[in-house]
């Protein structure tokens, strides 16, 4: 009996010490998995998806509102929107307010001229929340490629890349030029994917080094040959506007347009880490709906504003012109960071859902902000929506 018992117990014993060394060994390949995974893989996974939070979880840097105010002036009378039959064909949404918010819309401005005539927040959102830009920030970036080639910080856009950011020195860097970047026609091996961490949208968008990652991109093709929608060609735009201005991109940004136009919001710019700043140009500009709006009408007034131009109409007409046959998944022509429309509209885009269109015809600017597109293609509601006004 007792030594039977005594077996037991070793084998008792020796299933324990089996089972501890399975722990020690997963929760060590677990550790070493963590510290050896890069940080913006472990950031994708615990983060995942972008959202209309991700202003708070990224360190920023500020452009500051100046001591005035643009106040866009009160309809004489409200106005009421009716869903456009085009996107209401079974006259399912009655209510146009609750077909904004049913298809994830938090914020819906409509301007025309200086007065705001519609203005809708949906979802606990306000006219002082905080909404992220996403890539609806690369349009700002062009504007201020415009400004810096009219204050000569740069000769023009036929300028090579190479001769701001001579880092970049792969073989055919030295081909591409700023008119490419603008017109997402580089050449540069990206993959934009938004879906999976090993993409490198993912590392830059989650990542924290930046300007070092742009030192390994690598050409696929001659630049010009073809369109290809992909943010690191935005923040090259950036950095090249930061080493010829010598000043950092969201300064350069408040100085020139956020004060001029009278933004009403202390606007911030995500960047990638506190350590290295690097603003995330591609997408990450941050403030409230009516400052979004007041861009729009800053190009809707052919840069001009209340008597002052601060974008050259030439860089205003440059950046809404067809110049070439880029077009983007919808068939939208795309350049100069903006989509033009058949009718002269234009708009900016980011991902879920984020508009500002421009219909200089309309003499109308709409601002559309949401937590995903709803199903809706934005650009061709606000056309639709326009046809009553």
């Amino acid at each position: 009996m007792n030594r039977k018992s005594d077996n037991k117990s070793n084998n008792n014993n020796y299933k324990n010490t089996k089972v501890v060394i399975l722990i020690i060994v997963l929760t060590t390949i677990i550790v070493v998995g963590f510290f050896f995974t890069p940080k913006h893989i472990l950031r994708f996974f615990y983060w995942n998806y972008a959202d209309l939070n991700d202003y708070k979880k990224f360190p920023s840097v500020e452009m500051k509102k100046g001591e005035s105010t643009f106040h866009f002036s009160e309809p004489e009378r409200k106005f009421a929107f009716q869903v456009p039959q085009k996107f209401n064909p079974e006259n399912k949404w009655p209510n146009f307010e609750e077909f904004l918010e049913q298809h994830k819309t938090v914020a819906f401005l409509v301007v025309r001229d200086n007065i705001m005539f519609y203005e809708n927040y949906f979802d606990e959102y306000s006219d002082s929340s905080i909404i992220p830009s996403f890539s609806v920030a690369k349009s700002f970036v062009s504007a201020l490629v415009g400004i810096a080639i009219d204050e000569g910080y740069i000769k023009g856009t036929d300028m090579p890349i190479t001769a701001f950011l001579p880092e970049l020195k792969n073989p055919g860097m030295d081909k591409i030029t700023i008119e490419d970047l603008l017109n997402m026609r580089s050449g540069i091996n990206f993959n934009e994917g938004y879906n999976s961490p090993f993409a490198d949208m993912a590392k830059y968008y989650y990542g924290t080094d930046l300007e070092k990652y742009i030192g390994k991109l690598k050409v696929k093709e001659p630049p010009d040959r073809s369109y290809d929608y992909i943010s690191v060609n935005t923040l090259l735009l950036s950095l090249i506007l930061e080493r010829a201005t010598h000043t950092k991109i969201n300064a350069y940004l408040e100085q020139k347009i956020w004060q001029p136009i009278g933004m009403e919001s202390d606007g911030s710019w995500s960047v990638d880490s506190k350590k290295n700043q690097t603003v995330k140009s591609f997408c990450c500009i941050n403030t409230v709906a009516r400052d979004y709006a007041r861009f729009g009408r800053l190009y809707l007034k052919k840069g001009n504003w209340e008597g002052k131009q601060v974008i050259s109409e030439k860089w205003i007409k440059r950046s809404t012109s067809v110049i070439n046959n880029s077009r983007d998944s919808q068939g939208y022509p795309y350049l100069y960071q903006w989509r033009v429309l058949d009718n002269g509209a234009f708009f900016a885009k980011g991902i879920m859902g984020q508009y500002i269109l421009v219909y200089p015809e309309k003499n109308l600017v709409f601002v559309r902000l949401g937590k995903d597109y709803g199903d809706v293609n934005w650009a061709e509601f606000c056309l639709e929506l326009s046809k009553g006004i």
